[in-house]
């Protein structure tokens, strides 16, 4: 089992055509994920070879269900052409659209999420996140596909390299699936949304969850656990030695007094149960005691 994406996920890449499409396509192809076509506006009819596999190109997302039967989209474009590209994506009703754009301006962000509310039916995934892989059966987006393997841990993460990380110190006891939910202000699908999936998920046996300081999300995340998970959780969360009042890199990394910080987010999960390790490979340790290995 998997969350969000699996063995019958049909993919199309939204910017396909252009260079970081073309080479994350190849990529998603040799790790096993099912791409079907691609969407890049002006350029339907026209197709492309990518090692073997002959990819039709379409105008539109809907154009492109039609024709696939996707069920997934993957967004590679630009930030100034990527709210068009997501809501294109909300209008034709697919089911996933994981957008992995950096640098989206948050008001673009903030409108298609709204827009994929009102319209229900889409998961938005991102944006500014590394997409997500459950191995063997999908791998959507940048992460690395040979740094782990299938198993019983379930990960969500803020980080895209704190993700791939984490992948490796447990790759010998494997992963059903791992998200990369954006660090951005403004997500489509938050650290709760996952958490509920993997405790629903009946072969997702225990979680990792990777935040970062800024905003409250793994507080309120925390507060979700206490009340509906049930299953053991291990947390990171990426800032304890921030130094006080300096701006970091993440969009969403901003610290306002005791708010936000690692030490309050450390602490909202302790109180719910969940093991938090000063390093990443420390949470790891804990993974791995929890699940006996």
């Amino acid at each position: 089992m998997a969350i969000f994406i699996n063995d019958a996920s049909k993919v199309i890449v939204q910017g396909m055509t252009g260079s970081e499409g073309t080479k994350h396509t190849r990529r998603m192809l040799a790790s096993g994920t099912a791409v079907v076509g691609g969407v890049t506006p002006g350029k339907g009819g026209q197709s492309v070879d990518i090692d073997g596999h002959n990819l039709p190109v379409f105008n539109t997302v809907a154009e492109a269900m039609a024709a696939t039967g996707a069920n997934t989209s993957v967004v590679f474009v630009p930030p100034k052409f990527a709210k068009a590209a997501v809501i294109d994506a909300i209008d034709a009703k697919m089911p996933l659209v994981v957008v992995i754009t950096e640098g989206i301006p948050v008001h673009d962000s903030a409108f298609f999420y709204t827009y994929a509310k009102e319209k229900g039916g889409t998961q938005i995934i991102g944006p500014n996140c590394p997409g997500l892989i459950s191995p063997g059966k999908s791998n959507v987006g940048i992460i690395p596909a040979n740094i782990t393997g299938a198993g019983p841990i379930g990960l969500v993460s803020k980080s895209g390299t704190l993700t791939y990380q984490m992948m490796y110190e447990l790759r010998d006891i494997g992963f059903s699936t791992a998200v990369g939910i954006g660090g951005d202000p403004v997500i489509g699908t938050t650290h709760i949304d996952c958490l509920r999936a993997f405790q629903d998920d009946p072969e997702t046996k225990a979680i990792v969850m990777i935040g970062e300081i800024g905003g409250d999300a793994e507080e309120r995340a925390a507060a979700f656990i206490a009340e509906y998970v049930t299953k053991p959780v291990v947390g990171y969360v990426a800032g304890f030695t921030a130094p006080e009042g300096k701006t970091m890199g993440h969009a969403g990394a901003i610290v306002s007094g005791s708010s936000g910080t690692a030490i309050a987010k450390k602490d909202a999960l302790e109180a719910a149960g969940v093991k938090v390790g000063q390093t990443p490979s420390e949470t790891a340790r804990f993974m791995r005691a929890i699940l006996g290995r």
